[in-house]
């Protein structure tokens, strides 16, 4: 995860970051938690290529219990629990209550159509300490994506009856080239609805994102994206009115941001590459877990076609720490053994050779380069770098104005 807001925030504050108490490195792994595989929706592409049907083997609320115990030992911050639809399993608020009672930070990912005047009060009762929502775009687009009309009002709802309770919430967005034109408005309704977060994703190949990778974003559509985040984050931080913006899925957004400093801000790119260089990019096998819906266990979210182990048979902590396997050991190393473009590059050290799940997707090799990565190879000091086509997927008119307008 790539915390756009902090790095430029430090940037434009430079003698507020330097007293600023240097962050411990993290006791154990954030674990996207994935407790119920139904869900009410069918969206194009969901990960976990959920359905609005029961699924045999999940855990039940006793082996929960268990595993939260486990990765509290373990040293495990933070939980973010996720489905499916999280909220249409029965248990999910006895679990929350329990995660919070525990000392866990404890997120909640939904698709925000099951929040409802009946039920804000018991979430605002857990405190949870972030809901995301996912929105795939503005009304037609979201409803397409999510294959139900008045997906996106419902959706809308649960955002505003969250804020409405005092409650931080994101939206969740997936850049596709298919909903790319409605990043602006999305960015605009942000500001209008008083949102805290803004979290992009970007499309990796697992489950029915995997089946639908020709409607990934292509590189010049990713580029403009993170043009327009870059802008209206420090337009935002400039004008005093920041919100957070944070990324997902490309660790080669560190690098390209990098190249947008030196660009725009010159005098202050040295200090950029060297957090960021602290920061080190991917971290899937090493500070991201997941945990499915059955208790197995998998190196990040996307790569639920590749399991560790688990919870049923061993603790999540025997598996975590356990180099035996290869590709574990692998993610574990700092010099990762990747190949191809990435083996290359200039600031591996930054992104840490990006999604393996990717580049697993595509070789069935997950040290190959990753094709994910939208930069050059002129920017990555690769020679030789190949002309790539330009899309320009909206006008500069359409971009926010300063301060995020």
């Amino acid at each position: 995860m790539f915390r756009l807001t902090r790095y430029l925030q430090a940037l434009a504050n430079p003698e507020l970051s330097t007293r600023r108490p240097q962050v411990a490195a993290p006791t154990g792994p954030v674990v996207i938690w994935n407790l119920i595989r139904r869900c009410n929706l069918t969206c194009k592409h969901c990960y976990a290529t959920s359905a609005d049907k029961d699924f045999p083997g999940e855990l039940s609320t006793a082996d929960v219990f268990a595993v939260m115990d486990d990765l509290k030992a373990y040293g495990v911050p933070v939980l973010i629990l996720s489905g499916g639809e999280p909220l249409m399993r029965p248990d999910i608020f006895e679990i929350s209550h329990r995660a919070k009672a525990m000392g866990f930070y404890v997120g909640l990912s939904s698709n925000g159509t099951l929040i409802t005047p009946g039920n804000i009060a018991r979430i605002a009762a857990v405190g949870y300490d972030y809901v995301g929502v996912s929105l795939d775009g503005m009304r037609e687009i979201h409803d397409l994506f999510r294959r139900r009309i008045g997906a996106f009002d419902e959706s809308l709802r649960g955002i505003r009856l969250c804020r409405e309770a005092g409650i931080k919430v994101g939206l969740r967005f997936t850049l596709t080239s298919d909903n790319g034109r409605d990043l602006p408005d999305l960015l605009r309704l942000m500001k209008h609805e008083g949102i805290d977060k803004f979290y992009l994703s970007h499309l990796n190949y697992a489950g029915r994102g995997n089946k639908n990778r020709a409607d990934d974003a292509h590189h010049q559509l990713t580029r403009a994206a993170m043009d327009l985040l870059f802008e209206t984050c420090w337009n935002q931080i400039r004008h005093g009115e920041p919100r957070e913006y944070v990324t997902g899925n490309n660790d080669a957004d560190g690098v390209y941001l990098l190249h947008w400093v030196r660009q725009n801000l010159p005098e202050r790119a040295d200090r950029l590459q060297a957090m960021l260089r602290r920061w080190g990019g991917n971290s899937s096998g090493v500070n991201i877990a997941n945990i499915d819906n059955v208790g197995n266990v998998h190196p990040d979210t996307m790569w639920w076609e590749y399991t560790i182990g688990s919870v049923k048979q061993r603790p999540f902590s025997t598996i975590w720490d356990d180099t035996s396997e290869p590709l574990m050991a692998g993610l574990k190393r700092r010099d990762r053994p990747v190949k191809g473009r990435c083996a290359q590059c200039a600031h591996l050290d930054i992104c840490g050779g990006n999604s393996r799940t990717r580049a697993w997707q595509l070789t069935g090799d997950p040290w190959d380069e990753d094709p994910g990565c939208y930069l050059t190879d002129a920017e990555i000091g690769v020679k030789d770098a190949p002309r790539r086509v330009t899309l320009t997927p909206w006008s500069r008119a359409d971009k926010p104005r300063a301060g995020g307008g």
